[in-house]
């Protein structure tokens, strides 16, 4: 076989040893997922907002980040509810470029995951300790979701992991909420499918254990656009795509119903200005009708401290180095935004 193998890693047990929770804040996170849960399940009407940088590329510029979003947080936190995106691993259309902290913890020096394992699982707990706030990451692979699955209170299956199976097997192990994107071809039978998938029990093989998972009740969409066969991108923000997502979740016996919008990405072209124009779109979308209000629970925003985007070797502090992003200013004006429009 073509591989070479470099190192053996660290369980995750031994990482959590390392690298603990404390049980204060375990305690904490209990109540902050339970505060979450209750707006998937319809018993909180607040409006959950999954926003930061595209990849959590420095733990220095995420924590000053984090930092800021945790003060417009208590300004609303009667209405709003901020997840901050931890992004630490980053999938690549064609295989290139930077895959984040999990293969390099330095982005401008080679692969080493035994320290990246280590670095995304401190940026995590950092971030807790210092600002309160539990945290979201993409479940890029699922081996690694155990490194972090005591710190996350939100987990996201990208548009191409949606349809693998163990993916979709896997989420049903977690006990907080998994959003699944509908894939690059825009097809919601897909992403419905994975939802369904992950509500129900499975026997399958975990981390070389038989096992048996519970379901995850939790399970529902996130809306990212797609892309056709030419590369174009297609929105499915709109007021039209809410409601085809709503008639199809009312055709299917899944618990918890539930839509988050992804406004970059094939939504916004990559364009990451207009995330402010299809955010308050989204929001007279929901004020307008009664299921959109019902169904949609939040969306997410790519934000970092720096607008754009950058190469890694034209360093700047705070500004992403993957996908553009919204600068601080811009960020925290649409947070207040989404605030007076609720």
């Amino acid at each position: 076989m073509g591989i070479n193998y470099l190192q053996e890693l660290p369980t995750p047990m031994e990482i959590k040893r390392l690298f603990p929770l404390s049980k204060e804040l375990a305690q904490a996170k209990e109540a902050f997922d339970k505060e979450v849960a209750d707006i998937f399940t319809g018993k909180s009407d607040k409006f959950l907002v999954l926003i930061g940088p595209c990849s959590a590329d420095s733990e220095d510029s995420v924590l000053e980040y984090v930092h800021r979003l945790a003060k417009v947080q208590e300004n609303i936190k009667d209405k709003m509810l901020l997840i901050p995106r931890i992004y630490t691993g980053k999938p690549r259309t064609n295989g290139d470029g930077y895959k984040g902290l999990l293969h390099q913890p330095d982005p401008e020096r080679g692969p080493n995951m035994h320290e990246g394992i280590i670095a995304i699982r401190k940026m995590h707990l950092r971030v807790i300790q210092e600002t309160g706030f539990f945290t979201a990451d993409e479940m890029l692979y699922v081996d690694n979701l155990t490194y972090l699955d005591d710190l996350l209170s939100y987990i996201a299956v990208g548009a191409r992991s949606v349809e693998n199976q163990e993916h979709r097997l896997t989420s049903s192990v977690c006990d907080v909420p998994v959003g699944m994107k509908n894939p690059t071809s825009g097809d919601f039978s897909v992403m419905l499918n994975a939802v369904y998938t992950a509500q129900q029990q499975h026997q399958f093989i975990h981390r070389g254990m038989e096992v048996i998972s519970d379901g995850n009740p939790l399970s529902h969409a996130i809306l990212r656009g797609a892309v056709d066969q030419y590369g174009t991108n297609i929105p499915n923000y709109h007021y039209e795509d809410m409601h085809r997502v709503i008639e199809m979740y009312k055709e299917r016996a899944l618990a918890n119903p539930a839509i988050i919008v992804d406004a970059n990405h094939a939504n916004s072209n990559k364009q990451y200005k207009q995330q402010t124009r299809i955010v308050k779109e989204v929001l007279h979308s929901r004020n307008h009708s009664e299921d959109i209000h019902k169904f949609l629970k939040g969306v997410m925003i790519e934000s970092y401290l720096v607008e754009g985007t950058r190469k890694i070797d034209e360093y700047c502090y705070g500004k992403s180095i993957t996908d553009p992003c919204l600068g601080w200013e811009d960020s925290e004006k649409l947070l207040y935004d989404i605030y007076r429009l609720l």
